[in-house]
């Protein structure tokens, strides 16, 4: 038997004539009494609110002396919709409960009032009362738990396919740039700067997505899985290699979003030459091998770096800069040489190479730099070849 088999028929003759002030109070209390209704200042929920008010109470009242069930499927809906506006207004489902609960003593007291003008209530009656109006408002806290529950499942699907998306387009490269900003928008980046491409084993995926959680998207592969990381702290190669030890993976060059196919390319290629181990294995370490081994990725990636110091000089003069610094480093230094090589005084060498110096800093005097600047600047002297 259902707990609101055993109220009084009278109950329902007794509240109808009230029930719309019964809704204005009830669905008022609520709003003043929690303060996320209160602040949400949203009018289409406050129909919303209203509206399950009015069904929770006008069924409630049918029920009474009978053994139906609490709600059938148009009156569970509204419930279930009210829990999934919670969800999607991010706000937890303890408000939601709390607004059952303090309902229930609303309909306790308005009822028990009701029942008063025509008759005196006992403890009995007043008992039976408050255990239908707790199992009455128990379904409908369970239908809203239900909407709530399902909206995150949503949300956590949507979201799911947005990053798939995202990552989908980032691996491809050439989507135009409007789509990419847009989807990555989607998943809360408010910008596309630099991406940093991580190869892992399949069975790392899952960690990964939870690992890097907004700060980076995951594809899986048919051989691995690719994490694509957003610019910034946790992108840093001294937080990969912590992050990353003993996870078999190799991270691509950072490089702009339009760039992530050449990037992953980059990090296919170094973890050829080097199977990762308990230490990833950064591609950045490996350019050069790559650029002596024709890969011209490898080789536009060091151009981009090792000469973007150059990037805010004026054209003209950085041709005759970079021309200076090539004949120097072929020359050893030897400003004589250089002079010789280049048909200018030597003052010009010297007024060259001191802007040189303030430009590139402490790089000329570090022999690995001076070695990829010098790879660099000797392709850039291979004249093209013609088409045919």
């Amino acid at each position: 038997m259902t707990p609101w088999r055993k109220l009084s028929p009278d109950l329902s003759a007794a509240m109808r004539p009230h029930l719309p002030a019964t809704v204005h109070e009830v669905a008022q209390a609520l709003t003043e009494a929690m303060p996320a209704f209160a602040e949400s200042g949203n009018a289409k929920f406050a129909r919303d609110l209203r509206t399950a008010v009015t069904v929770a109470l006008s069924r409630f009242l049918e029920l009474v002396g009978t053994d139906d069930p609490a709600l059938p499927p148009s009156s569970r809906e509204v419930f279930v919709g009210l829990g999934a506006a919670e969800a999607r207004e991010d706000r937890g489902p303890e408000t939601l409960l709390a607004a059952f609960r303090m309902a229930s003593r609303v309909m306790l007291r308005k009822a028990c009032e009701a029942l008063a003008v025509l008759r005196p209530v006992d403890t009995a009656e007043l008992i039976d009362l408050s255990d239908a109006i707790n199992a009455y408002v128990d379904e409908l806290t369970a239908a809203s738990t239900d909407g709530f529950a399902r909206q995150l499942r949503e949300q956590a699907g949507e979201g799911d396919r947005r990053r798939r998306q995202l990552a989908e387009l980032l691996l491809r490269g050439s989507a135009p740039e409007a789509v990419v900003a847009a989807a990555a928008a989607g998943i809360g980046w408010r910008a596309l700067d630099t991406v940093v491409p991580v190869l892992l084993p399949l069975d790392q995926a899952r960690d990964a997505r939870f690992r890097y959680g907004a700060d980076g998207v995951v594809i899986e592969r048919v051989r691995d899985a690719v994490l694509l990381l957003r610019s910034g702290p946790r992108a840093a190669r001294s937080q990969l290699t912590a992050a990353l030890h003993a996870r078999g993976a190799v991270v691509g060059p950072a490089l702009g979003w339009a760039q992530v196919p050449e990037g992953v390319r980059l990090a296919e290629l170094a973890g050829e030459l080097v199977r990762p181990d308990t230490v990833p294995v950064f591609a950045d370490d490996h350019l050069v091998t790559l650029a002596l081994r024709g890969e011209p990725g490898a080789l536009a990636v060091l151009s981009i770096r090792r000469l973007a110091p150059l990037a805010t000089v004026r054209a003209t003069q950085r041709e005759r800069l970079l021309e200076t610094l090539h004949s120097w480093l072929l020359h050893w230094g030897s400003r004589a040489e250089v002079s010789a090589d280049l048909f200018v005084h030597p003052q010009t060498v010297s007024y060259r190479l001191k802007h040189l110096r303030e430009v590139l800093g402490d790089d000329l005097d570090d022999p690995a730099i001076r070695f990829e600047l010098l790879l660099v600047l000797a392709f850039r002297a291979i004249p093209a070849t013609p088409a045919t």
